[in-house]
């Protein structure tokens, strides 16, 4: 029996997993692994809702703004790193908090990266050119004929996760969908999920909130900072490349804000699809006293070490 244990706090954008996350870790006088992705990038600080510097002093964090958006980084890398900073802390800690919107990071880390086909290089090219020429529509409506599956689950917006998908289609004849989950690792540690849940109107409320809030705090200015860098993968992101598309003169500003709010509510409705495939995820509501979560978390605690 592993005695080591990963809580993992996982639920859509803007639900509070930051705040449950440091609560739970206080809990446990333990330190927090980011598995956002769009939080590794140091320049991306408002857009992406990194963790105040407040917020940040009261707990360690780890994989928060380590990176630079010039630097690759791949699902991969942070699947090496994560598992080398969790056997780091579990010399001294029998639990670590793991906090992730990023349902593929989250997966790499516990359970490991699926296998896939290789990929004659000529395929992303085409690919790529097809972005280039027709436009993401071009790119999603090919998903959905292909892999109607993975179409339901995948960031829509984001053409370097779209392009992926399509070139393992191509070069393989089979959907992107059927090379998911077909082995699991084993880890020197088990994995709770604590997953944090609110009525689709609730988090769409709050996902509008933080849009504006991310606005009064200066999204525009640092999105025009970065504008320069916007081929770059990182920056294939809501929030700004909606405000790219502005600076292009290909949309006004309102109709930018109301486009991140609408990409935003998308990408939570696809986060809570991949995470209803996890079966073993301890669901709390989003305004659950802590002392009433640290009691749940405990009773799953026991039966976890006790297996």
């Amino acid at each position: 029996m592993n005695s080591k244990i990963l809580i993992a706090v996982v639920g859509p954008t803007a639900i509070g997993k930051t705040a449950l996350g440091i609560q739970i870790a206080q809990q446990f006088n333990t330190e927090i692994l980011s598995a956002d992705s769009r939080q590794f990038f140091k320049e991306m600080r408002i857009g992406t809702a990194v963790p105040s510097k407040a917020e940040l002093r009261t707990i360690p964090h780890h994989f928060i703004q380590h990176k630079s958006i010039e630097e690759p980084y791949s699902v991969g890398d942070f699947e090496r790193d994560a598992l080398a900073k969790l056997e780091a802390l579990f010399q001294s800690k029998d639990i670590v908090v793991m906090v992730g919107g990023s349902g593929l990071y989250v997966d790499a880390v516990v359970q490991g990266l699926d296998d896939f086909p290789n990929v004659d290089p000529s395929i992303r090219d085409l690919l790529n050119e097809k972005l280039e020429t027709e436009g993401l529509e071009a790119l999603q409506s090919e998903l959905k004929s292909k892999d109607s599956k993975y179409y339901q689950m995948v960031d829509l917006d984001n053409p370097h996760r779209l392009i992926r998908a399509l070139e393992v289609c191509i070069a393989s004849g089979k959907p992107y969908s059927s090379f998911l989950k077909q082995k699991k690792d084993i880890r020197p540690f088990q994995t709770l999920y604590v997953g944090i849940h609110a009525d689709r109107e609730i988090i769409y409320n709050r996902i509008n909130e933080r849009v504006d809030i991310m606005m009064e705090q200066g999204l525009l200015e640092e999105a025009k900072s970065l504008y320069p860098h916007k081929q770059l993968n990182a920056l294939q992101t809501v929030g700004y490349r909606e405000l790219f598309e502005y600076f292009d003169g290909k949309i006004d500003l309102d109709f930018a804000i109301s486009e991140i709010k609408k990409n935003t509510r998308r990408f939570a409705k696809r986060q809570l699809t991949w995470l209803r495939k996890n079966e073993n995820i301890l669901w709390v509501d989003f305004d659950t006293d802590i002392k009433e979560v640290s009691k749940k978390i405990n009773i799953e605690l026991k039966r976890i070490q006790s297996e």
